[in-house]
């Protein structure tokens, strides 16, 4: 986008930026997208408050071009690299980015492949932390100029990390249901239009497999582009921005419950029907999932699902008194599930 490509100057100079960001949530999935990282359909998601990617982006000027980066101590030359082909991909927005030499150090406060979204997390910070460089050199945008430009670049790096960068519920994708909404960058939904009862959450995630994934989320992706029922599934999406839309506003948490399983278990059974086909959830999923739906038939309680591209489960359940109920029927009967008794535990307060 054209209102992402500076007409300024650049005072460069040895820099250091520290950013945190946190990982998301989606509950209208994404999946499929067309060139240039658009979205096939609109998505919106929870921030999460705890998992998040801390990092540390060092800057020395008038040095060849070159990334070095470290993941929890221990450097990474592949994820270096992904870096680098980043960084040259996006200098039409940052004409100073090729100029320097970079040494950048990552820890995620979340374990790796435990189902939450790590590129998220990983590539909103960088992001933030590349606006933050740029302020430093040039500081001319406004605050909310310069969080929407890291959400529409982080969007380039991976693309539910443009979600990350703002609290509470965010929507990325066209819709008319969101005002201002963009297929090119975030936004947050509008508070004033959230009902009490979404406002403070929890999201405890069962490590059901702690390896990777049988297939990543860019080669899913892919496989929509031959789905032949891709193009009901992006229809579908859109209709349930619609309903979800009233469901936020009129605290309806039976609708919101409904709403958000289907949506999980819709981006399964889309992978089920690819070609070739790939069934990502384990025994322990199933089992996870069976309990929980006879749980909440026997005592009403708003204890509830969502899934990654993935076998591990996000737990959802509101924070209205009825938790620690929840919270120990998760302990004492859905741990046994997990790979190895891990579950991760935060909230989306906002």
């Amino acid at each position: 986008m054209t209102d992402f490509i500076p007409n300024k100057t650049y005072n460069l100079h040895n820099a250091v930026s520290v950013q945190t960001c946190p990982s998301n949530i989606a509950l209208i999935k994404y999946w499929g997208k067309y060139e240039g990282q658009i979205p096939a359909n609109p998505s919106i998601s929870y921030t999460l408050n705890n998992c998040r990617t801390n990092t540390e982006m060092e800057f020395f000027a008038d040095e060849k071009f070159s990334v070095q980066t470290f993941l929890g101590g221990n450097e990474e030359l592949k994820f270096a690299s992904k870096i680098e082909k980043f960084f040259q991909s996006i200098e039409k927005y940052l004409p100073w980015i090729l100029s320097g030499k970079y040494i950048i150090r990552t820890e995620n406060t979340f374990p790796h492949s435990s189902g939450i979204a790590s590129s998220a997390s990983g590539f909103g910070a960088i992001a933030k932390c590349l606006m933050d460089l740029d302020e430093k050199f040039s500081a001319a945008e406004t605050h909310n100029f310069r969080l929407k430009k890291a959400s529409f670049l982080a969007r380039l790096g991976s693309g539910s990390a443009c979600r990350s960068l703002y609290d509470g519920l965010v929507v990325w994708g066209e819709t008319s249901e969101v005002a201002q909404s963009s297929d090119f960058f975030a936004v947050q939904y509008p508070g004033e239009d959230v009902h009490s009862v979404f406002r403070n959450f929890n999201d405890w995630v069962l490590l059901i497999h702690e390896g990777e994934k049988s297939v990543s989320s860019t080669v899913g992706h892919g496989l929509m582009n031959t789905n032949p029922y891709a193009e009901s599934r992006f229809a579908e999406a859109h209709t349930n921005f619609k309903i979800l839309k009233t469901i936020l506003k009129e605290g309806d948490l039976h609708g919101f419950i409904k709403l958000v399983e289907h949506e999980a278990l819709t981006l399964h059974a889309m992978m089920m029907m690819s070609d070739p086909a790939f069934i990502l959830m384990k025994n322990g999923t199933l089992n996870v999932i069976n309990a929980i739906w006879k749980f909440r038939e026997e005592t009403g309680l708003p204890l509830f699902f969502t899934l990654d591209a993935g076998a591990n489960v996000h737990l959802l359940f509101p924070s209205n008194g009825t938790e620690e109920e929840i919270k120990t029927f998760i302990i004492r009967e859905l741990l046994p599930h997990t790979q190895n008794g891990g579950v991760v535990k935060d909230v989306m307060n906002f």
